[in-house]
C-alpha cells in the first residue's frame, strides 16, 4: 500500500480526515441528516454553556458537529487511532473546546471528574457495557442523547436508563441505507 493514509470527508461544513482504523459514517448525506438530528436534539436542550461528553466519539465527528452547542465535549474512544484521528480533526476545524481520550468507555470514563449536562452515546452495536452504563447513569446527567444502529441493543438499554430516572422526550429514525432494514435511531432522554 502507498499514498495518503487517509481519505478526507465533509460532513455540514466541517473537514474530516478518516484512516482505515477508524469508523466513519459510509452515507455521508445520511450522516448529515444523523449529525442535523443531534445537533436540533441538543439546540432544543437548551444554551451552549454546558459540559457534554461523546462516548464512543470515533473519529469526533459528532462531537466536533456539535461543539458549538458545548462548552466542552470530552470524547472516549477505545480506537486509538481514531483518537489520533479525532485530535487533527479538531485542529484541522480550529476547534478549541474538544479533548479526545484514547481508552475502553467501561474504564475510562470513571476517571473523568467533571460533570456533564448532556450525554453523547453512539455505542457499537453490542451496545453499552454494564460497567459503562453504571458510570454513565452515576454521572446524574440531566440530559443524554443515544444514537443507535441496533434497536435491539438500544431497548436493552433504554430500559436500564429508564429505571434510572431517564424519560423518552422524542424518538428520530434515520434511514442511512436505503432499501436496506437497517436504520440509524436518535433517542433524546431527560433525567425526571
Amino acid at each position: 500500500l502507498y499514498g495518503r493514509e487517509y481519505i478526507k470527508e465533509e460532513i455540514l461544513g466541517l473537514q474530516f480526515n478518516i484512516s482505515q482504523f477508524s469508523f466513519f459514517q459510509t452515507n455521508t448525506h445520511g450522516a448529515e441528516v444523523l449529525y442535523s438530528t443531534a445537533r436540533e436534539f441538543i439546540g432544543s436542550l437548551g444554551s451552549g454553556e454546558k459540559t457534554i461528553f461523546d462516548l464512543y466519539s470515533g473519529t469526533g465527528t459528532i462531537g466536533i458537529t456539535v461543539s458549538d452547542k458545548a462548552n466542552k465535549i470530552v470524547g472516549i474512544e477505545i480506537i486509538e487511532e481514531a483518537v489520533e484521528a479525532a485530535k487533527e480533526n479538531i485542529k484541522k476545524n480550529n476547534i478549541t473546546n474538544c479533548e479526545f481520550i484514547a481508552g475502553d468507555v467501561a474504564t475510562e470514563v470513571s476517571k473523568i471528574s467533571e460533570n456533564p449536562e448532556l450525554i453523547l452515546l453512539d455505542p457499537p452495536r453490542a451496545g453499552i457495557h454494564p460497567k459503562a452504563m453504571g458510570d454513565i447513569i452515576s454521572f446524574n446527567s440531566k440530559e443524554i442523547l443515544y444514537i443507535s444502529c441496533n434497536p435491539k441493543a438500544l431497548m436493552n438499554d433504554l430500559k436500564v436508563l429508564k429505571s434510572a430516572g431517564y424519560e423518552i422526550q422524542e424518538v428520530i429514525g434515520v434511514d442511512m441505507f436505503p432499501n436496506s432494514p437497517h436504520v440509524e435511531t436518535c433517542v433524546q432522554l431527560v433525567k425526571k
